[in-house]
């Protein structure tokens, strides 16, 4: 069957985790960069069809198809290894020191891919800037805005609305990256991922190199947002909520209950027999 067990996924994550921290920087850089730019391009996917059809829904169907790429090419996204990564630590198989290292180099290399691809669009909606922005570049600068001076403007409790939409989005978006080890299949893999990303884009949540995209390609299209409303009202609480959705909530939780364990039979104990 094409169906793999929990248990068995588990052991998957922890090889997973093996292999990616065995990466040298180069490839982490490479497929970093390429998993920002996919994110960029299908977040502007998912605005193109929320405003076409009018109804954002249509953007949530469709967005996922970012992360089936990513599964299915084996890119890096930090977001998916703030769950999977720590697992060789736990395991005994790795330093904190080695995860800490990956989760920054992929980290870098989303926000090079987002930037660079957010860089292109903006040119594309808005024909170098000799166009008005309007449609999809309007809807970019008004998440932008939305994203980081709205929060802003209520305090505290914009703060901590940002982590607990960067938990709640982790926690759903690296199910998702591990859903997709519960099939040997292409579209199995594509299935599984699909129903957890589209739960997180459909609920609005909060993802950390979504942002890397959307704020700063908001910002070039003229969005009132500077580099430190990016950054402290938004990037920051959010990253650090993506890191307890997905380690806490996601690969910790999972390799609790479901790590290997050795499977201890007892040993039968002889019956002593009564003396006649």
């Amino acid at each position: 069957m094409d169906y793999v067990k929990p248990a068995d996924v588990v052991v998957s994550m922890i090889d997973a985790s093996q292999r990616k921290l065995a990466l040298p920087p180069r490839d982490l850089m490479i497929r970093g960069i390429l998993a920002g730019a996919l994110l960029g391009a299908a977040t502007t996917l998912a605005f193109t069809g929320a405003v076409t059809t009018g109804q954002p829904i249509v953007g949530a169907l469709i967005f996922p198809v970012a992360l089936a790429i990513i599964v299915l090419l084996n890119l890096e996204l930090v977001t998916g290894s703030f769950a999977i990564v720590p697992i060789a630590r736990l395991e005994g198989k790795a330093t904190w020191g080695a995860v800490l290292a990956n989760w920054s180099w992929v980290y870098l290399a989303n926000l090079i891919g987002s930037l660079a691809v957010g860089a292109l669009i903006a040119g594309s909606l808005t024909n170098m800037g000799k166009a008005e922005v309007a449609g999809v570049a309007a809807r970019l600068v008004a998440a932008a805005e939305s994203k980081t001076i709205a929060n802003e403007a209520i305090g505290a409790a914009g703060m901590l609305s940002l982590f607990v939409k960067g938990i709640l989005c982790n926690w759903l978006v690296s199910l998702g990256v591990i859903l997709s080890m519960t099939s040997n299949s292409t579209i199995g893999k594509v299935t599984a991922t699909w129903i957890a990303i589209f739960l997180f884009f459909a609920l609005g949540y909060e993802h950390a190199v979504v942002n890397m995209f959307l704020i700063p390609t908001g910002m070039l299209l003229g969005a009132k947002v500077g580099f430190y409303d990016w950054w402290v009202w938004n990037q920051i609480p959010v990253t650090l909520g993506n890191l307890v959705g997905g380690f806490v909530c996601t690969g910790f939780a999972l390799y609790s209950t479901y790590k290997p364990r050795d499977q201890l039979v007892p040993t039968a104990q002889p019956v002593a027999q009564a003396a006649e």
